[in-house]
């Protein structure tokens, strides 16, 4: 699939999933690349340069007349290239997460990106954190740390110890059940996102 156009227009397939803390109420919404059919396009198996695309694409739709309308935070997976200043970021820091995909390498352009984006004012989120060598150097730069409930079968307790060293927010990924909200809640999280509290819907914006 060729890479989604920076310059496309504005109007393109998102998805929006919402995440909720544990007592009810909105925080934000997960913003997702879709397909121009409006289909998930499984951008975490593409190519650097396709990511760069998919997270323009989304970018551009959201952020092309200022922020999206409310005051929920809007989470957008970013690459690399947006850490290091290769690729712009809108200026809406007040309202977007930097969601750093679990891909991105922490070499010294990509620290110095993330304490300078912190000091601009943006959040910075970690996902699919599993406590790879890379993510925990990026650990004490997160406001959030996102763990897939998944993944909570293998690294239990332990790794929720980890992911909340620095004092980041934990948000739980693909809370699919019932007993999976009951779980994630028992162990600390205070958001929650997934099937069980709402599913990604398709939006064109």
């Amino acid at each position: 699939m060729p890479a989604p156009s920076p310059s496309a227009p504005p109007h393109l397939p998102v998805a929006r999933q919402p995440i909720w803390t544990t007592s009810g109420r909105l925080h934000g919404h997960e913003y997702l690349y879709r397909s121009p059919t409006g289909l998930p396009a499984g951008v975490d198996r593409w190519s650097a340069h396709l990511q760069d695309g998919a997270t323009t694409a989304v970018l551009t739709a959201l952020f092309h007349d200022g922020p999206p309308p409310g005051d929920a935070l809007a989470f957008v997976n970013v690459t690399r290239s947006f850490l290091v200043r290769d690729l712009p970021l809108p200026p809406s820091a007040g309202r977007l997460v930097i969601e750093v995909v679990e891909s991105v390498e922490a070499g010294p352009d990509v620290l110095d990106g993330l304490l300078r984006l912190r000091a601009a004012g943006y959040r910075i989120a970690l996902d699919d954190f599993v406590a790879s060598r890379d993510q925990l150097a990026m650990l004490r730069y997160a406001d959030y740390v996102k763990i897939d409930c998944r993944d909570l079968e293998t690294g239990g307790d332990e790794l929720v110890r980890v992911a909340r060293a620095f004092g980041a927010r934990l948000v739980a990924e693909r809370v699919s059940s019932s007993a999976r909200r009951a779980r994630c809640t028992e162990l600390g999280f205070g958001l929650l996102q997934g099937d069980a509290l709402g599913r990604a819907v398709t939006l064109t914006l």
